[in-house]
């Protein structure tokens, strides 16, 4: 139906409620007829027809959608009846000097009866309507019965889009069991949802609750995992309390979604302060990790960011990526060098004269590390000491280095190499005015070569996921999670501090495997897990902090500082001058038992800020 043509729809229809109701309301009032007021109804029922249009017209009566008709609608019926009664009743006062309040009265109640029922027949017409598609619907199940549940369940039955229709809710509020909202049973508590699941048919749970812990999500997907269901959750309160929600706004759940740890929270002003207005230079700034530190530290507008990277394709991509959201206070400039070329890095730094340097370039990947250790050696050891002196020189404020917590009793030569240039870096700050920091943290989600992006593949290409041993645990973190924690790092930094993140508890390789299966839609049974054996250089676990390292007091929640005293620089340069002179056996060796020897010594002094 076209706008004008709707309009004049209304306009008519309500004419005759209003003329109707007038005369309907003095009948009831006045069974004997009294025919005496009959001019006195026809001049109020034109004022009450000429007032309801101008309330109509103010109020946007007939510009409102009625098929999804809500409260705030019928308020403004109220409003609109109640203005155009009023103006009746002054009219009958002026010319009488009386007003027929119980006849009014009762044409109140008619008119709202009638203007409401009519725009509510349309929503009800319309909901009978969608009854009818739910052919080609699906059955969903809203966990939580709150606000947030709520405005989802509604959206879901109004939207003409949505492919959902809200049967049940499950709430681990007693008060609401049993009890209707929309119409919707609350049929059990959350321990409750396999069994909610199988009765009503579902096809799709959405977890509804925005204010939930990540542990909390944990265990409501563990009993989701329990059916076919395919499971999604809000986005955020954010967009409950904006009013931004959308059905078309669910996301699948992430695996980030199941670590059962929060993300920490930073001190952005202390950030700021170093960050806004400053040149940054960026290593490795391709990678994972240095390009989630570009996008973090553009959004604190710098002057300038040096991004450097030894892979063209990968620097082209993250410096295009950042400006399609660069600040007109920032300037980009992309660097291809090579931090194992001492010259090249040396003239970069004199050149940009950075105020900080992110050190992200390292090799990173275990087991080929055991392979090529003396790649290991010469990026990993060589290159952080050539960027790290170069800052030396040339007077750059702070310097923060990327390390890992292999570095912690390292067994392998990534893990060796990590510790040994935490060492490098360690040893310049006691003579340096620029202020080193290094920061450990355990493995990144979603990073290049990390286990997750492994084990989708392997799902989509229909298993088996390989595991290496049943009782491997990894500490994780996300990838803006770990950025930001360098960045925080930065205004710390003091005398070559090592820094540590609070990361909670391990998490088991093959729970992890496990969830992943699920999450892609697939059952252990669809998608088999196989073991492996751990792979050369390995560990079975990761450590970071034990509890007798951490101290009660600390100035910045969850962040750790590990006070360990690394060998003297005389004996350390000795040993890099002989390290590329090594067969490969005896780096291994070399490096292994310099980084374990010192790490014995360092675990009985550790502090935590």
């Amino acid at each position: 139906m076209g706008y004008r043509l709707r309009l004049f729809a209304f306009f008519i229809l309500d004419s005759f409620i209003v003329v109707t109701s007038i005369f309907l309301g003095f009948l009831i009032m006045n069974p004997g007829g009294q025919f005496y007021a009959i001019p006195t109804l026809i001049l109020s029922a034109v004022t009450l027809l000429v007032s309801h249009h101008v309330a109509a017209y103010f109020f946007h009566l007939y510009d409102r959608i009625w098929s999804v008709a809500s409260v705030n609608e019928l308020l403004t019926i109220v409003y609109s009846v109640t203005i155009s009664i009023g103006a009746a009743s002054i009219i009958q006062y002026i010319v009488h000097s009386e007003i027929f309040f119980r006849v009014m009265a009762v044409t109140w109640m008619i008119h709202i009866i009638a203007i409401g029922g009519s725009r509510f027949t349309l929503r009800v017409l319309n909901e009978q309507k969608m009854q009818h598609g739910q052919i080609h619907k699906h059955r969903a199940l809203i966990v939580g019965a709150g606000q947030a549940g709520t405005i989802l369940a509604k959206q879901m039955r109004q939207s003409i889009n949505s492919n959902l229709i809200p049967v049940a809710f499950v709430d681990d509020d007693i008060k609401k069991l049993k009890l209707k909202i929309l119409g919707i049973t609350v049929q059990g508590m959350i321990k409750d949802i396999p069994k909610v699941v199988e009765i009503n048919a579902i096809d799709h749970i959405i977890i509804a609750i925005p204010s939930l812990k990540k542990s909390e999500i944990q265990s409501i997907f563990e009993q989701c995992s329990k059916t076919n269901a395919k499971v999604k959750i809000m986005p955020s309160i954010e967009a409950v309390m904006t009013g931004k929600l959308s059905v078309n706004e669910m996301r699948e759940v992430k695996i980030e979604d199941l670590l059962g740890r929060e993300e920490v929270e930073l001190d952005m002003n202390s950030i700021s302060d170093k960050l806004t207005g400053k040149i940054i230079l960026v290593t490795g700034a391709g990678g994972s990790i240095g390009s989630e530190i570009c996008r973090q530290v553009l959004k604190f507008k710098p002057r300038k960011i040096y991004l450097l990277g030894h892979g063209e394709n990968s620097i082209y991509q993250i410096d295009m990526e950042l400006r399609e959201n660069m600040p007109l206070e920032t300037e980009i400039i992309p660097l291809i060098a090579d931090i194992q070329d001492r010259n090249r890095i040396f003239d970069i730094v004199s050149e940009c004269r950075p105020d900080v340097i992110y050190h992200a370039a390292a090799h990173k990947h275990v087991p080929l590390m055991e392979y090529n250790p003396i790649e290991a050696v010469k990026n990993n050891i060589f290159g952080t000491k050539n960027v790290a002196e170069a800052a030396d020189t040339f007077g750059v404020g702070y310097f923060v280095m990327i390390s890992t917590d292999k570095a912690v009793n390292p067994p392998n030569v990534m893990g060796a190499t990590k510790r040994f240039a935490e060492m490098v870096v360690q040893n310049l700050a006691k003579e340096s005015k620029t202020k080193f920091a290094a920061v450990r943290f355990g493995n990144v989600l979603g990073s290049r070569g990390s286990v997750i992006p492994l084990f989708k593949k392997q799902i989509a290409q229909g298993g088996p996921v390989t595991v290496t041993d049943p009782e491997m645990t990894r500490y994780f973190m996300t990838i803006p999670e770990a950025s930001r924690l360098v960045i925080q790092a930065g205004t710390l930094a003091n005398n070559g501090r090592i820094f540590v993140l609070d990361m909670g508890e391990p998490v088991k390789i093959v729970d992890l495997a496990k969830d992943i299966i699920r999450l892609s839609g697939y059952t252990e049974d669809e998608i088999k897990i196989e073991f492996t054996g751990i792979r050369p250089g390995e560990k079975l676990y990761e450590e970071l902090l034990n509890e007798n390292e951490i101290q009660s007091s600390h100035v910045f929640p969850k962040i750790h500082i590990g006070k360990a005293t690394p060998i003297n620089k005389e004996e350390m340069n000795k040993i890099l001058e002989c390290l590329l002179e090594m067969t490969e056996d005896n780096l291994k060796h070399t490096l292994i038992k310099i980084a374990n020897k010192e790490s014995i010594v360092n675990k009985k002094n550790m502090t935590t800020v």
